[in-house]
């Protein structure tokens, strides 16, 4: 029997190995580009002159384009494959660095900072990489080190940036820490691109057979994929509101912002039947089908999963100050190890998939995640903090080990449409990210913990409808002969 940590020679920089390492710190810089503003807000904030509501904004501008942009690159992906697809991300996540370094009005600060959202999707491109490198049986180990070591990135942005601008010196330090990652992921993306390759030596890269949405095999796919591309608009209409609550869309701009989104909303509807129009008149040879819930089951735990971790990231600093009556530094590592513990939970979530049954481990850490949350749902000023902080460890351990189980199974579902697949997935962690951070404004923190182990909770029934990936998916050579990829 294969033993999957043995097998991936984790620490060599051969074969594919090197392309893990190489598309981990694309995925790296992605996340330092993309976060490259937030330890350097108080800079920022002094040099310009912003308000309290302009900085809220370019928080809510720094994800809002990454719901779309997780489709899109996840369709860019399939298509042009993702050394090409990383390489032109990296470079336009450089340019944009720039553009945010020299802005010197507000206008132009937030616009740079909206476009910087596009960076977000970075992780989708080394999703397809991974799996048309791994076989099965250590796919989802690859996936966990590919995420769990790239999401650090966020967190070298908080740790690097402000001792770099401090050492430059002077009001404008931000800017040069800033630009300095531009210039770092341009010079990445060309060493990717000479280095990388879509495909093993021999291998076919199966492209869709048609562009501008997901292809599904059956009729009731068709309707199942038309309701799960809603939320995408509901929260990117929520996140409007939000700014326009804030004073800074006029209700005219905010109503176009709404006809916009439902306009698009309606075309890719359109778009989705032309594509797959032929369910509705013939029947997909078996070998060819695939079902569309496991696509909608693995989105939804993410949402609950990698949405619940974006919005507790966001707020747990000051939960621990306002509930322990902490300085926020003090609560700030406290805080910590929750985000932390990604580096080693999610690799472990994937391993454990390959090790253990996909369906079975998700199952578990989603019933672990729910658990885990309705604790910290008790915390209160009467707990010791180092209970607190131990339950939010032992919460963040099971949150993680959800995101990595998660796509330990999506490159096993269709090979020509894991890129898709998986943006679609990463766009729900989003949405699940600001349907939390809503529900977080309308209600007390003890019923928002509460919310996420209660949602968590639905989703353990929705994971025993799962399928366990078994026997082969189907993929046809460019001569028409069909191709078996094990999944087993």
């Amino acid at each position: 029997m294969h033993h999957p940590a043995r097998d991936l020679h984790l620490w060599s920089f051969q074969g594919k190995t090197r392309i893990l390492h190489l598309s981990w710190c694309a995925f790296f810089l992605s996340f330092v580009v993309w976060f490259n503003h937030a330890p350097l807000l108080g800079a920022i904030r002094d040099t310009l002159g912003l308000s309290d509501a302009e900085i809220k904004t370019l928080l809510i501008l720094n994800v809002a384009l990454t719901i779309p942009a997780r489709i899109i690159i996840g369709m860019l992906v399939d298509r042009f494959g993702p050394r090409i697809s990383f390489t032109g991300l990296l470079v336009a996540g450089g340019g944009l660095c720039f553009l945010f370094a020299a802005a010197e009005s507000y206008e132009l600060l937030a616009l740079s900072r909206f476009l910087l959202g596009f960076v977000g999707a970075g992780f989708v491109i080394g999703i397809r990489m991974i799996g048309e490198w791994f076989p099965a049986r250590q796919v989802g180990l690859a996936q966990g080190v590919y995420a769990g070591w790239g999401n650090f990135g966020s967190a070298a942005a908080a740790i690097a940036l402000p001792t770099l601008a401090l050492s430059i010196g002077g009001a404008e330090g931000w800017r040069y820490a800033v630009a300095s990652t531009g210039v770092i992921t341009i010079v990445y993306a060309l060493v990717y691109y000479s280095s990388a390759r879509d495909t093993p030596e021999g291998a076919t890269y199966f492209k869709p057979n048609k562009h501008g949405g997901l292809e599904v095999t059956s009729r009731g796919d068709f309707f199942c994929y038309l309701a799960m591309n809603a939320p995408l608009y509901l929260a990117l209409a929520l996140l409007a509101t939000k700014l326009a609550g804030l004073g800074l869309l006029s209700e005219p701009v905010h109503r176009s912002i709404d006809l916009i989104l439902l306009s698009t909303f309606c075309y890719q509807c359109l778009r989705i039947y032309q594509i797959n129009a032929r369910v509705f008149v013939q029947r997909h040879p078996s070998v060819h089908r695939y079902k569309f819930k496991q696509v909608a089951i693995l989105s939804l735990a993410y949402a609950v999963a990698f949405g619940s971790e974006l919005a507790v990231v966001s707020m747990l600093p000051l939960f621990f100050q306002d509930t322990f009556g902490l300085s926020s530094v003090t609560a700030g590592l406290l805080a910590a190890p929750f985000a932390l513990v990604v580096v080693v939970m999610r690799p472990l979530g994937g391993y454990v998939s390959d090790r253990f049954g996909r369906k079975r481990t998700l199952v578990t850490v989603m019933i672990g995640l729910a658990c885990g949350y309705a604790l910290m749902s008790r915390i209160d000023a009467g707990w010791p903090i180092a209970l607190a902080v131990a339950a939010c460890i032992g919460c963040g351990v099971f949150v993680h080990l959800g995101t990595g189980a998660v796509f330990a199974i999506i490159p096993l579902i269709q090979r020509r449409l894991t890129g898709q697949i998986a943006g679609l997935a990463g766009a729900y962690g989003n949405v699940g990210g600001v349907a939390f951070l809503s529900v977080l404004a309308a209600v007390d923190t003890s019923t928002f913990f509460l919310t996420i182990a209660v949602s968590a909770a639905v989703l353990v029934g929705l994971v025993l409808f799962l399928d366990e990936p078994t026997g082969s998916m189907a993929e046809v050579l460019p001569d028409g002969t069909v191709q078996l990829i094990d999944v087993t």
